[in-house]
Order: C-alpha cells, then sequence, then structure tokens
C-alpha cells in the first residue's frame, strides 16, 4: 500500500513549521498540538477535528506510522513529510517524535462535568493553580482512570491542552470533559449550582479522606505546588479533607493527591 505523501518539507523556514511552533507555544487560539502517535490516534479516536500531520520521512514506513498515515488519509487529512532536521523544530521534545499533528481542541460546556455515566454522582476535580503542566496532565489522567465526571482548571493554572499537559494525560483530555473556569470562587459556584458540595484539600487539620463522605455528587478542590489552596477558597468550601501522613512529610504533589482523592471515591461507591 501506498503511504508516503506527494508534499515533502525540507526546510525549517517553510510556513507550515512557523504554524507547528505557535501552536506548541500556545499562540494559537482553538488548535492544540498532538506530539506522537499515541495522542494522534487519540485525536482519531476522540473525533477530533485533525487540521495537518507531519510524519518523519523515516519513520513514513515504519507499521504503526504507516496504518496510522492510511487511517489519516481515509479521513482526508493533510498530510506532510518532513525530513529530521524539519521533525525536531517541529516536535517541541528533546527526541523528536516521528509523527506530530495539529487538531481543533475538543470542546465541553460546563455541564459535562457532571455528567457522570448511568446513574453515579458527579465527582469533579477543580484543579487550582496547578502551574506545572506535567502535574495537570497526570490530574486529569487519574481523573478519567479513576472514573471522576470531569476536571475543572481554575487559577494561575497551566494550559490543559498544551503540548506538556496532553502527553501527561496521556490523551485523556481528549475524552474526559476538562473545562477552564476564571477562579476557583468562580469553579466552586458552578458546582454548587450543579448541587455538588464543596470539599477543599488540606495538608493538615481537616477530616480524614477516610472520613468525608465521597458517594454525593461533590467537587474537590486541589491547590498547586507549594502554597496550595488560597485560605479564602478554603474558608469557602462546605469541608476541609486532609490526607493522613506521617511525621516529617508536609504535603503531597497535586496528583498523588487527586489520585489518592478519586480513587477513595471510587472505593466508597463501588
Amino acid at each position: 500500500m501506498t503511504t508516503t505523501p506527494a508534499a515533502r518539507i525540507t526546510s525549517r523556514q517553510n510556513p507550515i513549521v512557523a504554524r507547528y511552533r505557535a501552536v506548541a507555544h500556545g499562540d494559537v487560539d482553538g488548535v492544540l498540538l498532538l506530539d506522537g502517535a499515541h495522542l494522534v490516534n487519540d485525536a482519531v479516536a476522540a473525533g477530533l477535528a485533525i487540521e495537518h500531520v507531519a510524519v518523519d520521512v523515516n519513520a513514513s514506513r515504519r507499521d504503526e506510522i504507516a496504518a496510522l498515515m492510511e487511517t489519516l488519509r481515509a479521513a482526508g487529512v493533510e498530510m506532510t513529510t518532513v525530513t529530521a532536521p524539519v521533525m525536531a523544530a517541529l516536535s517541541p521534545v528533546r527526541s523528536s517524535s516521528a509523527i506530530v499533528g495539529i487538531a481543533r481542541r475538543p470542546s465541553s460546556a460546563p455541564a459535562d462535568l457532571y455528567a457522570a455515566p448511568g446513574d453515579a454522582a458527579p465527582l469533579v476535580l477543580i484543579a487550582c493553580d496547578i502551574q506545572d503542566p506535567g502535574n495537570l496532565g497526570a490530574i486529569v489522567r487519574v481523573a478519567e482512570a479513576g472514573a471522576a465526571s470531569g476536571v475543572m482548571v481554575v487559577g494561575a493554572s497551566a494550559d490543559p491542552f498544551g503540548w506538556k499537559a496532553l502527553r501527561g494525560s496521556m490523551g485523556s483530555a481528549l475524552r474526559l470533559p476538562v473545562h477552564r473556569a476564571s477562579s476557583p470562587v468562580a469553579g466552586a459556584a458552578d458546582a454548587r449550582q450543579h448541587h455538588c458540595r464543596i470539599i477543599a484539600t488540606v495538608p493538615r487539620d481537616g477530616r480524614s479522606i477516610f472520613d468525608v463522605d465521597l458517594r454525593s455528587p461533590v467537587a474537590v478542590l486541589i491547590g498547586g505546588e507549594g502554597p496550595g489552596l488560597p485560605q479564602a477558597v478554603i474558608d469557602d468550601a462546605d469541608e476541609r479533607m486532609t490526607i493522613p501522613m506521617q511525621t516529617p512529610v508536609e504535603s503531597l504533589n497535586a496528583a498523588t493527591t487527586a489520585a489518592l482523592v478519586v480513587y477513595e471515591a471510587r472505593r466508597q461507591r463501588s
């Protein structure tokens, strides 16, 4: 079967290269960068509109890449092959990927966050000031893995659809409802309108996670690296929740906290 597109880019000065770099830097609204075969495959499976795909000419005959190219060709996606130096400019990771693409961002309304499958109660994670994109991506990934209904990203958090966060989520952000709100106060207000209790995770002086009822509709606030949640946000919550820790450990990574919350809720609901 024929898998190599006719067009080929050999110059890093090509306008397509400039567009990929702008998307990687977050300078283009409404689109995201898919870096690697895994994310391109996930985007296809999620039904995202893929604008363009570039393939390293040296990788185009690999079985996995060739099969993916055929799928993209059947879907009418524009493709080009590129030389290794050009791929190094297109792919922002240290070891360039074999395939990269640009796709429209998934769209989700705030209400989608609360549409839990079946008759399950909504479980929403509110990620507040999570500035590390890999950490934010890991939160989205564990939210999908543990059957949370969605993730709300608020405050000074990283872009959940930036390439680093997407790689951290391993494609979960393309499937799970993820919505951005202007502030944790706005996020909590929206969750309350959908009949959720607001629970703030705090490193100490809250009720143990094992004693908090997570079976009802809840939205759990998780603070960012270092300072955690703002005090005003904690004070406004319906309940404070703490994960027991042995001294001298004072806090946990935000993604680790999210994982423990999601799986304790899953344990209680099972």
